[in-house]
């Protein structure tokens, strides 16, 4: 990361306390959120797009191509990319400019504590009227659109992707140690220490950026009471001592006491953990379809390209979530600055979101709607083809990462304890008392 993770923590509480103070000041410059089809002529012009993406990645590059058709018939348009794919330094930037009042047209956000006080203060455009208005709605996929909404199922952020994470595996190693794909999350430990007894790493994990390991604190409270508990987490309405997030604490802590994941995973970074599962030399790695590229395509080395399969997440005993319900993010979200909102950004919107899927679902990517065909690269194994079906049988309730949930100190605090805690370091016990005493500091509830 450019910045250490606590000061970006602490930057991003004192920037939201300046948008609090700012009040609603944005909104009273342009049009009302639920104002979707503004009066007036489309006069082309320069407008931005604030983002956090790769930039040369299907989505800007999909977009960038939109953009130069538009201008086509547009003389005048232009689309500026303002790109920081680094996503602290972006959400240091997307979260300055909000408090100063200076987003651009378009930014990207998830849908998190700060991005829904924007939308109650009215500074962002109801998609859900937008995508109506403009006859899309029915053509997003449900879990797409799910993943974008508020708490309170309200929806200001659009989707451009979808995707599904697998707990991907070598089914030779898996054969080699005599293991089975893990029918629950508590086969975990066993698994992993049956494949440390036939001297192989259990699981590749990206520990260094954090977040991967936050999807395990997920699973548990997500199978065990549904995607309502890190809601009510959040709000102040439940605990970590409750009976999910005690659970979730002491699968981790088992995880880490069966050697689960690589030695030194807490300082192994993205490539360097997605190189151990490739090189056959980690046995699961848990990541989304994202990374179809080079898990289901030629691209995997030889020697194990024959061996890779994957298994969505298991269920737990009094599972209230179903077997096809999961991690299936639709990534970060666009939202539309209701400040400068006005016909000629409704009317670049209405071409883009018509043209958008079949573009993007040409590079082989998911597209965040339900008609647009993924075209599979020539190139592809049969893996591909299998993972792109399974999106025709995802269940609505999505086991949300908590990262885009919780508020930035508390978020903070629980990826340091996460550490320590697979580390051994800390008790579950210990990890219980700090969290809710984090939650108690920092939630709103």
């Amino acid at each position: 990361m450019i910045r250490p993770v606590r000061r970006m923590a602490l930057f991003a509480v004192a920037v939201a306390a300046a948008l609090a103070l700012s009040g609603c000041a944005g909104a009273s410059a342009g049009t009302e959120p639920t104002d979707i089809d503004p009066e007036g002529e489309v006069v082309p012009r320069e407008i931005s797009w604030l983002l956090s993406r790769p930039a040369d990645g299907g989505v800007i590059t999909t977009m960038e191509q939109i953009a130069e058709e538009y201008a086509q018939e547009h003389p005048g348009f232009s689309l500026n990319l303002i790109t920081t794919p680094d996503r602290p330094s972006y959400i240091q930037k997307y979260e300055t400019l909000a408090a100063a009042n200076k987003l651009p047209e378009l930014f990207d956000t998830d849908a998190t504590p700060f991005a829904q006080k924007l939308a109650g203060q009215g500074r962002m455009v109801d998609v859900e009227l937008l995508l109506d208005d403009l006859g899309l709605a029915d053509e997003y996929r449900e879990a797409a659109l799910n993943y974008q909404r508020f708490d309170d199922g309200s929806l200001y952020m659009v989707p451009f992707e979808f995707q599904l994470e697998f707990f991907w595996y070598n089914t030779a190693l898996f054969d080699q140690a005599g293991v089975a794909v893990p029918a629950t999350l508590d086969d975990f430990p066993q698994m992993c220490k049956d494949l440390r007894a036939a001297g192989i790493t259990p699981i590749a994990l990206d520990g260094a950026d954090q977040w991967p390991l936050e999807r395990y604190m997920a699973y548990y409270p997500f199978r065990l009471a549904g995607p309502d508990y890190v809601q009510d987490l959040k709000n102040g309405d439940a605990s970590f001592a409750d009976p999910a997030g005690r659970a979730a604490a002491e699968w981790l802590y088992s995880l880490g006491q069966a050697g689960c994941f690589a030695e030194g995973f807490s300082s192994t970074g993205y490539a360097d953990a997605q190189a151990l599962f490739t090189s056959g030399k980690a046995a699961v790695y848990n990541i989304g379809t994202w990374e179809l590229g080079n898990l289901a395509t030629d691209a995997l080395d030889p020697a194990v390209r024959d061996s890779v399969d994957y298994f969505t997440l298991p269920t737990v005993d009094g599972a209230v979530t179903a077997d096809n319900e999961y991690v299936t993010p639709s990534g970060i979200g666009m939202a539309v600055n209701a400040r400068t909102y006005d016909p000629l950004v409704r009317d670049f919107l209405a071409f883009a979101l018509e043209r958008y899927p079949e573009l993007y679902a040409s590079t082989g990517a998911l597209s965040p709607t339900a008609g647009a065909a993924t075209t599979i690269p020539d190139n592809a194994t049969e893996l591909y083809s299998r993972a792109v079906d399974q999106t025709n049988d995802v269940g609505s309730a999505i086991a949300m990462p908590w990262d885009t949930q919780l508020d930035p100190a508390t978020n903070t605090r629980l990826q340091q304890e996460l550490t320590l805690l697979v580390q051994g370091e800390i008790t579950p016990d210990d990890f219980i008392e700090t969290m809710d005493k984090a939650l108690a500091e920092n939630s709103d509830g």
